[in-house]
């Protein structure tokens, strides 16, 4: 039996903790971040002060699709205090949305089924602007109570470069842990 001396003992300790710290940077920078929810924008899917994990590794390869919920970096041109928001995704590159006079959201001319919204509440349009093509690269986000939320009707469509990555659990409180779906889009999908 050999005895370690102070020495390799305290080695062993500063290089299990450098490597630890190491696959928490790791992790944290390029797989997935936890987030806390602070805005009242997705409510009731989620609520202020819950905490969702965000995947930044999969859409690396796979990219956003309709009903993502993300969390993005707002845009510098939007004044805000630096807090990452969280919307889910409504329109994808290319597709036209239209806030119509009878609350419901149109992307291409076909009507949105938005079973998640806030108690079924219409869509206002903001600042007057109703209809926006999204660009190549970018993607027109939303939030489920869109009275309370500042989004892609005020700012645009964002950049796919601006989004942190795609919250996908739920973890916090535990009683509602869960996988975040995306929802299906029938009559989209039927195009």
């Amino acid at each position: 039996m050999v005895r370690r001396g102070a020495l390799g003992c305290a080695f062993e300790i500063v290089q299990t903790l450098v490597l630890t710290i190491l696959i928490f940077v790791v992790v944290q920078t390029f797989v997935a971040q936890p987030y806390r929810v602070e805005q009242g924008s997705m409510e009731h899917t989620l609520e202020p002060d819950q905490y969702v994990l965000v995947d930044k590794l999969t859409p690396r390869f796979d990219g956003y699709n309709r009903g993502d919920i993300v969390v993005f970096t707002p845009p510098d041109t939007f004044a805000s205090d630096g807090t990452p928001f969280i919307k889910r995704v409504i329109g994808l590159p290319g597709e036209t949305i239209d806030v119509r006079s009878d609350g419901f959201i149109y992307v291409d001319g076909t009507k949105l089924d938005e079973r998640y919204l806030f108690e079924g509440q219409p869509t206002p349009a903001a600042a007057g602007r109703d209809h926006w093509t999204v660009p190549a690269g970018e993607v027109f986000v939303m939030g489920d109570h869109r009275e309370a939320s500042s989004d892609s009707r005020v700012f645009g469509p964002i950049p796919e470069t601006s989004i942190i990555g795609r919250a996908w659990l739920r973890y916090w409180p535990l009683p509602l842990f869960g996988v975040l779906g995306t929802p299906p889009y029938p009559a989209l999908a039927a195009r």
